[in-house]
């Protein structure tokens, strides 16, 4: 990343080297913005929370308008279709889990 970049991570924690990234953001060349950590959450002497340039949210970055909304309605539907003995719309492939969202 050129000096100066603003890593930001919304995705998974583990896409990112913590300790890699600690050690750049100490010598100030970047900052991050991290949505989400590995583990999450972080422990709390973890030195992301104290760096100037790093920001550490608790894992919000898609849920800040009407998606809740949907999200809860989702739930309802499918949780309808479990009691009803039917096939479920959004079920988990475990096998995949570590690779999907």
């Amino acid at each position: 990343m050129p000096d100066g970049a603003v890593l930001i991570n919304t995705a998974r924690g583990a896409l990112v080297d913590h300790d890699a990234l600690v050690a750049e953001l100490r010598t100030g060349r970047l900052a991050a913005i991290l949505d989400v950590t590995d583990p999450e959450p972080l422990p709390g002497d973890s030195p992301l929370y104290d760096l100037p340039n790093a920001f550490v949210t608790p894992h919000l970055a898609g849920s800040q308008g009407n998606e809740l909304a949907r999200l809860g309605q989702t739930v309802a539907e499918e949780a309808e279709r479990l009691l009803a003995g039917g096939e479920l719309a959004y079920a988990v492939d475990l096998a995949a889990l570590d690779r999907t969202a």
